[in-house]
């Protein structure tokens, strides 16, 4: 089938999860290749990096509604030839998402636009190659394949995404205290203020020696608490 050739294990499993009999498969359109047709709706997994897209959404997005998949690792075995499989150290979670989305940080501004997270585990199948001996371990990852669908979490608006900020934010706030709050590091935090940013969720106040002063925009809110 058109575009199957390269299809990783990862891809290739999304993409059977989400098609439905009677859904078009490895579809061409308007010179790009879509996953799934079904009627109107182009469905599109996308296992790798989202600012790839751009183009296609750019080409797309005004005709077409579109979900995007894309999975998260938020457990990850290697496994490598002769060994047994190892728990690797690095877990992805709900919010491994914004590191993705400051490629794209006003994706979710379209409204012809839905996004899906599917976070799993997901097995590496690690083969050693001498030519990365020096780098990477002298492992070389060659396919990646779904295990269990721990969770889906749709987003169908920027607003469905502001649901993720931790709802004891307070009413001013640096990503020193999103990192805090959110339990997050700084690096997660700033890159989730620059997409909220992007996307006027944040309004920055001022600059002081913690960093850049960020509040809420009137028109979003903070989801309930539920510690209380």
């Amino acid at each position: 089938m058109i575009g199957t050739l390269n299809e990783g294990s990862l891809h290739a499993t999304l993409k059977s999860l989400y098609a439905q009999p009677g859904d078009e498969l490895e579809v061409k359109l308007d010179g790009f290749v879509i996953d799934i047709k079904r009627d109107d709706l182009l469905i599109e997994v996308q296992t790798t990096s989202l600012g790839a897209l751009g183009r296609k959404f750019d080409r797309l997005l005004p005709t077409y509604s579109i979900l995007l998949v894309h999975p998260i690792a938020v457990e990850t075995r290697l496994l490598k030839p002769g060994a047994k499989p190892r728990r690797s150290p690095k877990r992805g979670s709900i919010y491994s998402l914004f590191d993705e989305l400051v490629s794209l940080p006003t994706m979710l501004d379209h409204p012809n636009l839905s996004l899906e997270v599917v976070l799993a585990s997901v097995d590496k199948v690690q083969v050693n190659d001498p030519a990365l001996r020096r780098r990477r371990g002298g492992w070389r990852t060659v396919d990646r394949r779904l295990g269990t669908v721990i969770e889906r979490r749709r987003f169908d608006r920027v607003a469905d995404l502001v649901n993720l900020l931790p709802a004891d934010l307070p009413s001013e706030f640096t990503t020193a205290d999103l990192a805090l709050e959110a339990s997050l590091t700084r690096s997660q935090a700033q890159k989730m203020a620059y997409c909220f940013r992007a996307c006027s969720v944040f309004e920055t106040l001022k600059r002081n020696k913690h960093g850049y002063l960020y509040r809420i925009h009137p028109s979003f809110s903070l989801p309930e608490s539920t510690s209380r």
